[in-house]
């Protein structure tokens, strides 16, 4: 499956372009840049207002008709074997974070230490933090696509989900994810 990143310039774009998606889910907004989807996320999800820029226009363009095209596939239970075009925003950081999500495999999960231990390798470090990782992946303006759902915590927590821990369950069981050894905290960052 070949992802479809397009390196981000947004100095230019002076208008953020929204569609709409009624998921069994719950509502989902998409924007774009006009060109490439620059966020997807559920009705009161933490973080989306940071990509909008102060113009907004409701238009439906092509990449958002291959976005719900990805998501119709995606929520029918199918894996899409396509990527609709990305830009992941943020710092350098959180865009390589972006990138290593998107090699989780569908119906399969990590964990925060995991996604740090290939950062270092990619920074030439040590050891990088699992914090550092997570707060990254807990500002991931592309849900479900960018599959930040699917990382967990080591010890099997089901925390850190920005769309609210249900969603995140659910995803997972969308995905026929093996959930025996996943569990749901008392207490949590996205609960």
């Amino acid at each position: 499956m070949k992802k479809r990143l397009i390196t981000p310039n947004l100095a230019d774009s002076t208008v953020t372009y929204l569609s709409y998606y009624e998921s069994p889910l719950g509502r989902i907004t998409l924007t774009s840049s006009g060109e490439a989807l620059t966020g997807l996320w559920f009705e009161q999800q933490r973080h989306p207002a940071k990509i909008l820029t102060t113009r907004q226009e409701e238009k439906e363009l092509p990449v958002f008709t291959t976005t719900k095209r990805w998501l119709d596939l995606y929520f029918a239970g199918k894996n899409p074997d396509f990527t609709p075009p990305l830009i992941l925003q943020g710092t350098p950081f959180r865009q390589t974070v972006g990138k290593l999500l998107l090699t989780i495999p569908y119906g399969q999960t990590t964990t925060y230490g995991a996604l740090a231990e290939q950062m270092a390798k990619l920074y030439g470090l040590k050891k990088m933090s699992a914090q550092a990782v997570g707060g990254a992946v807990g500002y991931n303006p592309i849900s479900i696509i960018v599959p930040c759902h699917r990382v967990v915590g080591a010890n099997g927590s089901l925390t850190g989900y920005g769309g609210g821990i249900k969603r995140k369950v659910q995803l997972l069981q969308l995905e026929k994810v093996d959930m025996t050894h996943l569990f749901i905290p008392k207490k949590g960052t996205a609960l």
